[in-house]
């Protein structure tokens, strides 16, 4: 079994194209932070919550972060945000939305949902990777988060 405590970024995508375009712009930025891909909703629920194919992983061992993509397959993104920022257990883990939507009512459902911040894909491979490394700079090094876990 994987070591828990070591994973820190969870990467929830279905597309494998976006899915490798993320890891190369981490690697790119020099972010190794151990990342878990996860590629639908219902996935990324049973592994927080240590259901399913994850049921014996230690629930209390939470990622720094989670990148969610919204147009997921099984259960959506907004639903995956709600249940997590719903649960005292996971509602502090910051959740950034990285999405393709740059529809007005998904930006304002994820923020009244809870989410730590929204960013829409760039389809420019520089900008994506400017965007990665901000987001890992910022959620990684910078950012401070209660230790509840």
């Amino acid at each position: 079994m994987e070591s828990i405590s070591d994973v820190e970024i969870l990467l929830v995508e279905d597309n494998p194209n976006d899915v490798a375009l993320t890891l190369r712009a981490m690697e790119k930025n020099n972010i190794v932070n151990k990342i878990k891909v996860l590629v639908d909703g219902e996935q990324a629920l049973d592994y927080i919550f240590s259901k399913g194919e994850f049921e014996g992983r230690k629930a209390h061992k939470k990622p720094r972060f989670i990148l969610l993509d919204l147009k997921l397959p099984k259960i959506d993104g907004l639903e995956v945000l709600k249940e997590l920022k719903s649960n005292l257990l996971t509602a502090f883990i910051p959740v950034v939305v990285l999405t393709s939507s740059r529809e007005e009512k998904d930006i304002i459902e994820s923020y009244q949902l809870g989410v730590n911040s929204y960013i829409v894909k760039p389809v420019d491979f520089e900008q994506f990777t400017n965007s990665v490394k901000e987001i890992g700079l910022y959620w990684l090094v910078l950012n401070q988060t209660p230790n509840l876990y």
